[in-house]
């Protein structure tokens, strides 16, 4: 099939359901009229619409549309994802969907046939399969890994077992059938490949326009220079024999370079080792050089026919690849070896013999790689034993009918296998429709359909069948050969009605059938096969000298696939031959997917020409007719155009009826019958199943479609109307709410307006009493004051009074020392009063002060608050607060100091809070700890100094950090070192020296000192130490293209390994490095100028070396640094935009130029003559 999978976006499309489908009908079991001709124009009509899928119940019939449709990317598989097959237009994901879900929620092992003919899509209906299992299949790492695996084992299958045809550009040359296995979640946990019948014969010929294998011309294509050459190939297809045949060398659609690299990249990640990815060329690469072996002729002195090699170079090479030695395989293909059980010689072969041999080594070497191939697939995507329960999903995409102008045994395989699977379909499909009527108590109605069991029971049948006869004929002693077995088949199958031969009267006169050729009359065609090749090929002998060539190669895969060919297992029984193992193998293959539910897609060719939009009626109704769509189409009417559950029946058509709509509260059953009968719909329209409604005439469906149609616009118009209203209610009420919020604020804005109003009329009554109040409280103590003061002063006159006239009567009563004493404690009575009353006075003065002190601070701070409240920062009052506190505190603590004393404490204060405050803003602020990074924080003007002094302080501490660190770790003291001389030898000088900075330097970047390969070559070369090693592009000196080597630098010597086996390919002393050259600029090239060497030995260099690296600063660094101390020298670096590069010591130096534009990612070389251009 020629789609593929495009990202598109499906937004905005509509799909409509299968019973809603205009162009055509979607399920061609609503077709009015049951014909082959109505079916063909179905078919034509959908596919000019664009449609290639139509459905006939469960089957999805799919045309070839030989063009790219934007129908298969994530957002198609998201539509599909979980649906019914009728919900949405007919698509291949839609019976995917419903194999995958059975499997997962009913645990019903699934299987998927693909059938049609060759060239009408069925290898790319089996990759969309998995591809879409994959995708909807759960998720994570383990999972992940499976998917990926399934669906790479794709490519390399097709390389290796898909061929270009006549009819198929991607035609299967084999059979393949995938199980793939599930755990109880439904997600992906392996699987297991099973093959079938590869066609060996096109590995040594192909008919004119076609080609072989893939991975041959892959290969060619694909590999490069330096590949191609150690494999002993060469580009041109042409010049190989086997490949030339054909006359056909590429494929417009297909890019077989990038195909290589992408069985490559698949083969790594299946599993496959690089020692069996080299194995497997090498194989290919010597059946392509043993093709180009030409035998010559010669008769022996005792008159037997006998041969010999013509040209030894190509079988040379083969035996290179293949690891024996040249007189061996010589021997082998000359010469064979006749064994019995008392006795073994040798006997020559003719031309043609030793011709027939080498082909046949040729496919049996091929045909073995390539099962063996399959069996690592297995081994690699097989499931883990400790998953319990296992779902499976098969995929069988095996070739299809084949009718060529000659039809060989290949295509008498081919399509029995077809006429199989045919047979299993008419079973299956009777038999699901069958139960189906019977489970749902319909009464079945008989189909005619054509059986073909008695074309299979021709070709299979144990003793009278096609493939025995052939059997006998292979084993039967004496002489056999193609025409004594069509003579057998003439003498035994003559009177059957679908087989003819010359040999018959009615067709002795037959000029469309030669003598050597027989008919058979197939369910798809009528094919004419020649028996030339039958029994060779049924056969699938080789020789035993050439097994046992096989088995002394050195290669382990060779005597894995030839293990016959081991001297401790000779046997003298015959192997089975090759119809046998396939009616085997087909007879397993048909009882696996008997016990499988099957899944049908039909593919159908539209025209031969591959060309996309064209229909070609009569090819399709010749498809049409072989597939048995119309059989299929009338089994699955039976007298009921269409079926459907209840639930989904009555879900799609319950707006039909008033009394099912919007909700029915019964049975589903009763209420599709009350639908029925609401339309006008008699009992004799449609049969009312246990779980479904099974309705007759395709006109009753469209009926129901129509109503439904239009009662789903009137609904869509109810619905528009109640969305409308509900609209405009919604803007309604978001208008009303934001009314009410509109008037709410202002409400509250009004308010606090006239709050702050009355607020301040209350502050300024308020201040007035309170400074009444306090006036008040002053005069009233006055006015107590000046009483007290009276009353002090009357007393004291009343008692100065008192004491005069007391003095007088004593004086006169002579009482003089009396008087005196008395005096004296009145007087200090008196004097201890006025002391009282006078502290009694100023501190009633003290607390008048303060009470008014309190109410002017008191109005003070209420009139700071209304400032504040205007608009002043609360900020700025907590700072004056805050500043007049300290001020309080401040004035409190020096109240007995004078104001010359207070101002130095106050200044001493002020200078500390400074430096605090620096000091908080310094700490977060610092530089990091590195020595060069970081910016000082500037400082205020009056603590520059000390900020100089801090600044001094803290480099020399993080300087001292960075060596305490460095001293205790040696390796980073080392990195550093390097470092530290990279900025030596490029900085300034190379512009690709900043992007190095930031990278740490590495010894080992491949790992190489754990590798077994690179343990071999020390004790070859002494070599311990390490120095650097990776992976480099080496620069040709003829055409400037770049080959990828291995570069390890050691203690003493650098070397030039080859990437995948190690195998030394230069070595240079260090001593011998005269100089390194680079450009300025930022690419990645360098050259290493050598001394000439005059060794013999090619592994030593006889000249300069220019290579790429994108780690080429690092590169260059360690080895400066390993030079001059293992050699004692200082390696010159030479930075230059042209440099002088001398290859070979005995040709002229050759001048490398760099010219930098900027515009060019990667470097690209040129060479020019005697100039080598390197454009940046």
């Amino acid at each position: 099939m020629a789609t593929r999978m495009l990202s598109t976006s499906s937004s905005g499309s509509s799909f409509s359901s299968v019973l809603e489908e205009t162009n055509g009908c979607a399920d061609m079991v609503l077709l009015e009229e049951i014909t082959l001709g109505s079916i063909v124009q179905n078919l034509k009509t959908r596919y000019d619409s664009g449609g290639i899928y139509t459905y006939i119940g469960s089957v999805v019939v799919s045309v070839n549309p030989y063009r790219t449709l934007l129908i298969y990317d994530q957002n198609y598989i998201s539509l599909y994802q979980s649906k019914s097959m009728l919900e949405l237009p007919p698509h291949i994901y839609a019976i995917v969907d419903e194999a995958y879900r059975s499997m997962r929620d009913k645990n019903v092992d699934q299987c998927i046939i693909i059938t049609g003919e060759s060239g009408a899509g069925k290898t790319e209906a089996s990759k969309l399969s998995m591809q879409y299992v994959a995708a909807v299949s759960g998720k994570g790492a383990e999972v992940g890994r499976v998917k990926e695996q399934l669906l790479l084992s794709n490519p390399i299958l097709e390389a290796f077992g898909n061929a270009k045809t006549i009819r198929n550009d991607n035609s299967s040359r084999f059979g393949k059938y995938m199980d793939i296995e599930f755990d109880f979640k439904g997600d992906p946990v392996g699987g297991i490949v099973s093959n079938y019948l590869l066609e060996k014969s096109r590995v040594v010929g192909q008919n004119t326009g076609e080609r072989s294998f893939h991975i041959f011309y892959q290969l060619l294509g694909g590999a490069t220079t330096d590949v191609l050459e150690m494999l002993h190939l060469q580009k041109e297809v042409y010049s190989y024999h086997y490949l030339s045949q054909g006359g056909c060398s590429y494929i417009l659609t297909m890019d077989d370079s990038k195909q290589f690299h992408a069985t490559i990249e698949a083969m790594e990640v299946i599993g496959f080792s690089p020692e069996d990815i080299s194995c497997i060329l090498e194989m290919l690469s010597a059946i392509l050089n043993l093709g180009n072996a030409k035998f010559k002729g010669h008769t022996l002195p005792n008159g037997s026919n006998a041969c010999k090699l013509d040209n030894l170079k190509y079988v040379t090479y083969a035996c290179d690849m293949l690891g024996c030695s040249r007189e061996l395989m010589e021997e082998s293909l000359t010469k064979r070896s006749v064994e019995t059980k008392r006795d073994y010689v040798l006997k020559p072969l003719s031309a043609t013999e030793g011709a027939h041999a080498r082909d046949a080594l040729c496919k049996a070497i091929y045909g073995r790689m390539f099962s063996w191939i399959v069996g690592k697939i297995n081994s690699s995507i097989k499931a883990n034993s400790l998953v319990r329960k296992k779902k499976c999903m098969g995929v069988l995409d095996i070739y299809g009918f084949e009718v060529f102008a000659e039809n060989g045994f290949e295509q008498f395989i081919i399509n029995y296998c077809n006429e199989k699977l045919q047979q299993v379909f008419i079973e299956l499909t009777l038999k699901s429709e069958q139960d189906e009527y019977e489970r749902e108590g319909i009464q079945w109605t008989h189909i005619d359909y054509f059986n073909n069991a008695v074309i299979c029971e021709l070709i299979e049948h144990p003793k009278q069948g096609i493939l025995a006869y052939l059997d006998d004929e292979c084993l039967r002693p004496g002489e056999t050969n193609d025409d004594t077995f069509l003579d057998c088949l003439n003498k035994n199958c003559v009177g059957h009605a679908h087989y003819q031969s010359r040999a018959m009267k009615e067709f002795y006169s037959d000029s469309l059938m030669r003598r050597n050729q027989f008919r058979l009359l197939h369910y798809a065609a009528e094919v004419t096969y020649g028996v030339e090749g039958f029994l060779e090929k049924n056969r699938d002998l080789l020789y035993k000298s050439l097994s046992q060539a096989m088995f002394a190669c050195d290669r382990p895969l060779l005597k894995e696939l030839f293990p016959e060919g081991s001297p401790d297992g000779n046997s003298i029984k015959r192997p089975l031959t090759a119809g046998f193992q396939f009616r085997t193998s087909v007879a397993e293959l048909m009882k696996n997917l008997l016990s499988k539910n099957p899944n049908y897609i039909r593919c159908i060719k539209p025209n031969d020409l591959k060309e996309p939009r064209k229909f070609d009626e009569d090819l399709v109704r010749h498809q049409a007719s072989y597939l048995g769509l119309i059989e299929n189409v009338k089994v699955r009417r039976a007298g009921h155009a269409y079926r459907q559950l209840y639930e989904q029946a009555l879900a799609r058509y319950k707006m039909l009826s008033t009394s099912t709509w919007p909700v029915w509260k019964g049975r589903p059953k009763d209420g599709v019958k009350e639908v029925l009968k609401s339309i006008g719909k008699h009992s004799e329209d449609f049969s009312m199943g246990r779980s479904k409604v099974f309705i007759r005439s395709p006109k009753t469906v469209f009926e129901l479609e129509e109503l439904r149609r239009k009662r789903v616009e009137e609904i869509a118009t109810f619905i528009q109307r109640m969305y409308r209203g509900w609209v405009k209610r919604r803007r309604f009420k978001a208008l009303k709410r934001a009314q009410l919020v509109f008037s709410t604020h202002y409400r509250t804005h009004v308010c606090v307006k006239r709050y702050r109003k009355l607020r301040n009329a209350a502050i300024v009554i308020q201040k007035y009493f309170r400074g009444w109040t306090a006036r008040k409280e002053l005069r009233r103590l006055k006015k107590g004051i000046k009483a007290k003061m009276a009353v002090v002063t009357i007393r004291k006159y009343y008692r100065m009074w008192k004491l005069r006239r007391e003095l007088k009567r004593r004086i006169n009563k002579k009482k003089t020392i009396w008087a005196v004493v008395v005096i004296r404690r009145y007087f200090y009575a008196w004097k201890l009063r006025r002391a009282l009353r006078r502290r009694g006075s100023k501190k009633k003065e003290v607390w008048a002060v303060g009470v008014i002190a309190k109410y002017f601070y008191g109005w003070k701070a209420r009139r700071l608050y209304r400032e504040m409240r205007r608009g002043v920062k609360m900020i700025a009052a907590a700072v004056v607060i805050q500043k007049y506190c300290r001020g309080w505190l401040v004035r409190r603590a020096l109240k007995r100091h004078t104001k010359e004393s207070a101002k130095p404490i106050i200044a001493a204060f002020m200078w500390k809070a400074m430096c605090f405050k620096y000091l908080e803003y310094l700490r977060p602020h610092l530089p990091s700890k590195s020595p060069i990074g970081g910016k000082w924080p500037n400082p205020p003007i009056y603590l520059r100094e000390a900020s100089d002094h801090l600044r001094n302080m803290y480099h020399s501490w993080r300087c001292k950090a960075l060596r305490d660190y460095y001293n205790e770790n040696a390796n980073e003291k080392r990195r550093m070192t390097e470092k530290a001389r990279a900025s030596s030898l490029f900085l300034g000088k190379k512009a690709l020296y900043p992007r190095s900075v930031k990278i740490p330097f590495k010894a080992d970047r491949i790992n190489l000192r754990n590798d077994p390969r690179w343990t071999k070559l020390v004790t070859e070369t002494h070599e311990q130490r390490v120095i650097w090693a990776d992976v480099i592009q080496k620069i040709n000196r003829s055409d400037a293209k770049k080959v990828p080597m291995v570069l390890a630098i050691t203690g003493n010597s650098f070397m030039l390994l080859d990437p995948k086996s190690y195998a030394l390919k230069y070595r240079v002393d260090l001593n011998n490095l005269e100089q390194m050259s680079l450009s300025p600029f930022s690419d990645s090239i360098f050259v290493m100028h050598v001394k000439p060497s005059r060794i013999a030995d090619p592994s030593y260099a006889k000249g300069d070396f220019m290579f790429q690296n994108p780690n080429v600063i690092e590169m260059v660094t360690k080895l400066h640094a390993v030079i001059k101390e293992s050699v004692k020298k200082t390696l010159p670096i030479n930075i230059a935009k042209e440099i002088q590069v001398r290859f070979k010591a005995d040709e002229p130096s050759c001048a490398v130029t760099f010219h930098h534009t900027g515009m060019v990612y990667s470097p690209v070389c040129k060479r020019k003559g005697s100039t080598i251009e390197i454009v940046t």
